[in-house]
């Protein structure tokens, strides 16, 4: 429960992330932006922050993917649903550089 906790706000904006953005699409051109470059950007840079904060945890990536599955049937299409896939692994990559990037600074006394 306490490392529920410590995802909670990184968790939100995510959440953020997959729900308010898509918000500003007006065409399909700008739904492909956002699907392709704006929303993996934040979702990888927020796992990498969590990582570097509080270390590996696949639950955290297992949560992105389940956070995601709701806007595919509000914004998208089911078609979209490979992006449930996508965000989660690359939630996962964050993360774990996020924790060899926490180990660095460790090691470096920072």
């Amino acid at each position: 429960m306490k490392t529920l906790k410590k995802m909670i706000p990184y968790l939100f904006v995510t959440l953020l992330n997959f729900y308010m953005v898509p918000l500003l699409n007006q065409d399909t051109g700008s739904a492909m932006v956002t699907m392709l470059i704006i929303i993996p950007t934040i979702c990888f840079l927020t796992s990498i922050i969590y990582g570097i904060k509080h270390s590996f945890h696949l639950a955290y990536s297992l949560i992105v993917c389940i956070l995601f599955v709701p806007s595919i049937f509000i914004f998208y299409n089911i078609s979209a649903w490979v992006y449930i896939v996508s965000y989660g692994v690359l939630s996962l990559f964050g993360n774990a550089l996020g924790t060899l990037l926490h180990k660095g600074f460790y090691n470096l006394g920072v």
